[in-house]
């Protein structure tokens, strides 16, 4: 299926994404910070990031706009527990955007999308 990169400080989300995502057939990778996360992103080469809005050393809104100066059309999903951010204007430079919840439908539901619009060996914007 698909490689993706969980972006959240909550070891919890963390495990409960991996556990629900692999079980769909996704290899997950994740961390818990934004720190290095462009590095991060050179070695595992996902096919789609799922980020935390509200990290506890990073601004995920910020994190962002640096993935996309980097990786222009690498999709990324804002994974928030507020309905907030989604009208932050900074927001709008993601590909989807999901209020967390323990039913994850829509989450996985916009991965899907994410990979069947994405195009292979592309995402890196060198």
């Amino acid at each position: 299926m698909a490689k993706i990169l969980v972006v959240d400080d909550d070891t919890n989300i963390r495990q409960y994404f991996t556990g629900e995502l692999s079980d769909e057939g996704h290899q997950v990778s994740t961390v818990d910070s934004g720190h290095q996360l462009l590095s991060v992103i050179d070695r595992f080469e996902p096919d789609v990031v799922v980020l935390d809005i509200m990290l506890v050393d990073h601004d995920g809104l910020e994190l962002l706009k640096e993935i996309r100066k980097e990786y222009y059309d690498l999709p990324v999903i804002l994974c928030s527990a507020s309905e907030t951010y989604k009208y932050d204007q900074r927001s709008v430079g993601a590909d989807y955007y999901v209020v967390k919840s323990f039913d994850l439908s829509e989450l996985k539901t916009m991965i899907n999308r994410a990979v069947k619009a994405h195009k292979p060996g592309h995402f890196n914007g060198n």
